[in-house]
């Protein structure tokens, strides 16, 4: 186990947490958009809400071996194994929301215009959460580094 590794499991799931916030404020953003991308039709479809999914960093069997291979003689091969790292970004398939809007340049024929598949309740609250998360990690470096530092006073 190397010096570093609580520093580096709490910075990469910093980049994890930032990463999702970044998503969530998209889709806030565009929680109205009509208009998000072209399908295979050609016609416009809206935008579809995206999930971030995290995993253990070097959670495959090869990397473990790997791993247990270089850590008696390199000790960056320990920190390069630990934390989260973002899976995949993917998008919710859940039905778009069909609203009556007759007078929207989008409506159908019947005047239903076809909204994003973003509640913005939902977003907040996973917002909420991911910078809870966020916060949780910048405390845990910190105490981290706060630990190092009086490792180092001990050795003055």
């Amino acid at each position: 186990m190397g010096i570093f590794n609580s520093i580096n499991t709490s910075a990469s799931g910093l980049t994890a947490q930032r990463l999702r916030m970044d998503v969530i404020s998209s889709n806030i953003a565009n929680a109205e958009t009509t208009r998000a991308q072209l399908n295979e039709d050609g016609e416009w479809v809206p935008y579809r809400r995206k999930m971030v999914s995290f995993e253990e960093k070097g959670s495959s069997f090869h990397s473990k071996f790997q791993h247990a291979l270089h850590s008696h003689s390199d000790n960056n091969a320990s920190n390069q194994n630990t934390g989260v790292r973002v899976a995949e970004i993917s998008e919710d398939e859940q039905p778009f929301k069909m609203v009556y809007k007759p007078n929207h340049p989008d409506a159908n024929e019947q005047g239903y215009v076809a909204m994003p598949n973003v509640d913005p309740l939902k977003e907040m609250v996973d917002l909420m959460s991911t910078t809870r998360s966020y916060e949780a990690n910048v405390t845990s470096m910190n105490a981290s580094k706060d630990m190092l530092m009086k490792a180092l006073e001990i050795g003055k």
